[in-house]
Formats: C-alpha cells, sequence, structure tokens
C-alpha cells in the first residue's frame, strides 16, 4: 500500500510537472522566435522601400552566428499588382532551402511546431501599412535537448524516490508483521488443535499488546465456559430426549390434522370451481354465505394456534442449539405446546364438521371443453335465464354485439361471468333504483374478444374497488351476499379463459367492467375473418 500510494503520488507530480515544463519551454521558445521575426521584419522594410535585395540578403548572413534560425524569407508586396513576390532569402549553412510560402500566410501567422522545426510568418510594416511579410524556419534542437535532459532527471529522481520508499516499506512491514505472524500461527493452534491452555505473549506495540491481552481474555472464558457446558450437557441430553418425544408425538398428530384439513381444502376447492357451472348459483352462494364466518373462526384459531407453537419450537431449538436452554424454559415450552395443540385439534374438529355438512349440499360439476358458439346468442340465453328475476323490476338491459359473431371459447365460464355480473347489479348496483339500466358492449379486437359490461348504479368507493375481486368480500355480510361473485368471475377469466379484468367506479356514477381474453377461431357467418 506504501508503496502504491509513493508510486502513484510521484508519478502524478512527475507528468504534472513535465507536462508544465515542456509548455512552458515551447511559450519560451515561441516568444525568443516571434522577437527575432519581429526584429528581422523590421531591419526588412527599408531594404523593402528602396528596393535593394543585395542589401537585405547581405544582412540576412549576420544571421549565421545564431543557432535557432535555419531559414528566412522576405516577401515583398508589388506596389502596382498588389501580387507578393519572392524579395530575399537567408539558409543557414548546410541546411538547404525551403519553398516559397505563399499559400501559408495566414496559417503561420501564430507559430506552427513540427517535429523539428518551428515556423512562422510575421507582416512586415511601414507606417502602419503591410509592405511585404516575413517567414522565418527555426530548429527546436536546443528545446528538445532540453526536455529530454529533464526527462531524464526527473525519471531518475522518480526510481530513486520508489527505490527509498520500497526500502522504507520492508523495514516497517517486518517490524510489524512479524509479531502479527506469531500471533496468527497462535491463533491457528488453537483453532485446530482446541488447546485454550496456551496463552500469546507480551508484544512491544502498544497496539498488539492489547490484541494479545484480548486474545489471553478471551481464552480464559472460553476455557471457563466449556467447564460448564460439560457439566450442563449430560442434564441437556435426558431434557432433549423426553423433548424430542413429545415432539414427534405432537408432530404426528399435528400432521394428521394437517393432512385432513388439507384434504377438505382441496375439496372445498373443487367445490368452488363448481360452483362456475352451476345453474343454481344462487342458492349455493347463500348457503356458502352462510358458512364463511364459521368455517373462517376455527380455521384462523387453529392456524395461529400452530403459527405460535412453531415459533416457540423454533425459540427452544435455538437456545438448544446455542447451550443456552434451561429448566424452566423447557417447561414453558410443553405447557405451550400442549395447550396450542388443544386448540388446534378442538377448531380443526369444528372446521371438519362443518366443511362435512357443506359437502353434503354440494354436487358434482365437470367443465366445460371448447366449442363453437354465437356470442350474441349465449347472451340471450342468459338473460333468458334470468328473466323469472328480470320480470319483476324494471331495468333496461342494452346489449351491443353483432348477432354473427361466432368464437371458439368455452361458453360455460362466460355464461358464468355474465350471470355474476347481472346478479350483482341487481343485488347491490341498483339496490334503491327501480329503473336501472345495463350495458353488454362486445367486440372482437386483434385476436381478442373485448367484453365491457356497465350499470349506471350507485358505484363503490376506491377502497372497496380495490378489494372487490377478493373472496368473501360483500356488503350484504349477513343479509344474504357470500362474497364470491366476484371472486369467481375473476378467477374464471385470469384462469379459464386466460384473460385479465379491469373495473372502473366512483361513488354515485355506477361501475363499469373491461375484461379481455383470447379466442382461438373467430369467424362471423358467411365471412371468415382471416
Amino acid at each position: 500500500m506504501v508503496m502504491l500510494i509513493a508510486a502513484l503520488s510521484l508519478t502524478s507530480a512527475f507528468l504534472i510537472n513535465g507536462w508544465l515544463e515542456v509548455k512552458q519551454q515551447k511559450l519560451n521558445h515561441e516568444t525568443e522566435a516571434k522577437s527575432y521575426a519581429d526584429i528581422i521584419a523590421f531591419n526588412a522594410s527599408s531594404s523593402i522601400l528602396l528596393d535593394d535585395p543585395k542589401n537585405e540578403a547581405s544582412r540576412l548572413k549576420a544571421l549565421e552566428l545564431t543557432q535557432f534560425v535555419e531559414n528566412i524569407h522576405v516577401y515583398k508586396i508589388d506596389d502596382f499588382s498588389g501580387e507578393l513576390e519572392f524579395f530575399a532569402s537567408y539558409n543557414k549553412k548546410g541546411i538547404p532551402p525551403v519553398p516559397a510560402k505563399f499559400t501559408k500566410l495566414e496559417s503561420l501567422i501564430e507559430p506552427k511546431f513540427g517535429e523539428s522545426h518551428l515556423e512562422l510568418i510575421r507582416p512586415i510594416t511601414y507606417d502602419s501599412k503591410i509592405i511585404g511579410y516575413l517567414y522565418l524556419r527555426g530548429s527546436l534542437k536546443a528545446l528538445n535537448d532540453r526536455i529530454y535532459n529533464s526527462l531524464y532527471l526527473k525519471i531518475a529522481v522518480l526510481i530513486a524516490s520508489l527505490l527509498v520508499s520500497f526500502m522504507l516499506a520492508l523495514k516497517f512491514q517486518r517490524n510489524i508483521t512479524a509479531p502479527l505472524e506469531e500471533l496468527v500461527q497462535l491463533f491457528k493452534r488453537v483453532a485446530n488443535e482446541k488447546d485454550y491452555a496456551v496463552r500469546a505473549p507480551k508484544q512491544t506495540l502498544q497496539e498488539l499488546s492489547t490484541l494479545s491481552t484480548s486474545f489471553n481474555t478471551m481464552l480464559d472464558r472460553i476455557h471457563s465456559t466449556i467447564e460448564k457446558q460439560q457439566t450442563a450437557e449430560t442434564e441437556i441430553r435426558q431434557l432433549n430426549q423426553n423433548l424430542e418425544d413429545k415432539v414427534s408425538q405432537r408432530t404426528i398428530a399435528l400432521k394428521n390434522a394437517n393432512s385432513e384439513l388439507m384434504n377438505t381444502l382441496e375439496k372445498l376447492h373443487q367445490y368452488q370451481n363448481q360452483l362456475v357451472e352451476n345453474e343454481k348459483m344462487a342458492s349455493l352462494g347463500d348457503m356458502v354465505a352462510g358458512i364463511a364466518h364459521e368455517v373462517n373462526t376455527p380455521i384462523g384459531l387453529g392456524v395461529t394456534a400452530s403459527t405460535l407453537l412453531m415459533d416457540r419450537l423454533k425459540e427452544v431449538q435455538n437456545k438448544l442449539a446455542d447451550k443456552k436452554l434451561t429448566a424452566q424454559q423447557l417447561n414453558k415450552f410443553l405447557n405451550d405446546g400442549e395447550e396450542n395443540l388443544a386448540i388446534i385439534y378442538r377448531n380443526l374438529n369444528r372446521a371438519a364438521e362443518l366443511i362435512s355438512s357443506f359437502k353434503q349440499v354440494a354436487v358434482d360439476q365437470s367443465s366445460e371443453s371448447n366449442r363453437e358458439f354465437g356470442v350474441y346468442q349465449l347472451i340471450q340465453e342468459v338473460l333468458l335465464s334470468l328473466r323469472p328475476k328480470l320480470k319483476t323490476q324494471q331495468h333496461e338491459i342494452i346489449v351491443e354485439c353483432d348477432e354473427t359473431l361466432i368464437i371458439e371459447s368455452k361458453p360455460g365460464p362466460l355464461n358464468q361471468i355474465l350471470i355474476n355480473l347481472i346478479m350483482n347489479s341487481l343485488i347491490h348496483a341498483f339496490e334503491q333504483t327501480e329503473t336501472g339500466q345495463i350495458k353488454i358492449n362486445i367486440k372482437y379486437l386483434s385476436g381478442k374478444l373485448n367484453f365491457v359490461y356497465s350499470d349506471n348504479g350507485k358505484g363503490i368507493n376506491d377502497q372497496l374497488r380495490k378489494r372487490i375481486f377478493d373472496p368473501f368480500v360483500t356488503t350484504k355480510r349477513g343479509e344474504g351476499g357470500s362474497g364470491l361473485g366476484m371472486h369467481l368471475v375473476y378467477n374464471l377469466i385470469t384462469q379459464a379463459l386466460a384473460g385479465n379484468i379491469s373495473v372502473t367506479s366512483k361513488e354515485g356514477e355506477g361501475i363499469q367492467f373491461d375484461i379481455n381474453f383470447p379466442v382461438n377461431v373467430v369467424r362471423m357467418k358467411e365471412i371468415d375473418i382471416k
């Protein structure tokens, strides 16, 4: 870690310093080049005015003493044509000449650095008028030498610093890791050999000395605890044996009761599915409402008691595993277990008796398979079956459905859905209305049957709307309402028809059910829909 921090810090400082130094060196070189160019351009103005290129060429030869300047071009602007023409030049000895830069006047106004040369162009003025241009090409050898020398020095300093950091890190590591290694070996010995009689030696470092003292204290307590545990283990084994026997007996009894309850609940589920296809749904709903509370009460008590017993059993198991179980806690668990099992047994017997009486009334039903049928004709059959209830009231039912629409689906669930929705409106929505209106709109859209059912009854509040599809939710508790109607509708749509349903309603503004489910075959009489 020390080496990593040192390396990152030094490298970052080296890179930043190197970048700043290179930038500053280039800036200084650029300033120097501009100074050269400005001086030469000032001197060249008199030669251009006198039109004396030989004198200017002679003056430029004095630049041989400078190492920086390699090539100079002086360009003159013709007074008559305004064209730029070559006036004079200078090429350092041993340096080849360079082409004229007539086309690069604008791009070289600011100095341009290459790999080994610097180029720039400065205007030659007289009385604030440009009379020509000066092109300067200078060597970057001196600049590169300074940069590389500085770079080599920095690298050497960096390597030396890292070596010093590495040596210091090794020294500090030996002073710390040697005592730690000794303690680690001692910890391994205690863990592998269970030898709690050993003790850690004192250490020179304060932190390690504190660690050794704490470790020795822990070994003392462990040794004392082991002795107490060995004394209590014999007693706990006997208690465990007795507890296991009693728990086994209670578990067998509970499994039997649970098995009977599961069988009963499974039969209840079968009967609930049979209700979907039963033409006498109303009478069966009356009976379910009567027994719902009675069955729910003993089952709820039994579930509560069994949950409490499981919690107590978990607590005893945890204390037993931690070797903290006392005789008083075990005795309390046995008393609570006996009491809870008695409660479970009594309430399961009560539920079984109620369900047995319910089974005697229910009849077996078989599910209907897919077939082709007319949707409009099915609705008329449902309305015909409900005529005894509808003819005593003045409610209006409006059906919007293509009479030629033929689908392949399950007519039984659709029949039962429609009956439950209409009966729900008659019993709840129109409770205080004598002339209500029901609308049934059915369309075929993109492989699905869209079924919209609405009435203009009293509607429902948001709290009831969110729970309307839950079982045994009703506003007619004690008045013949079962609370199973909308739950069965939801199950039929989502399970039997593999569709979905949503409800929209506000108090005083009626209710609307939007139902969609896929159909395998959709066709019109005499016209196939492709």
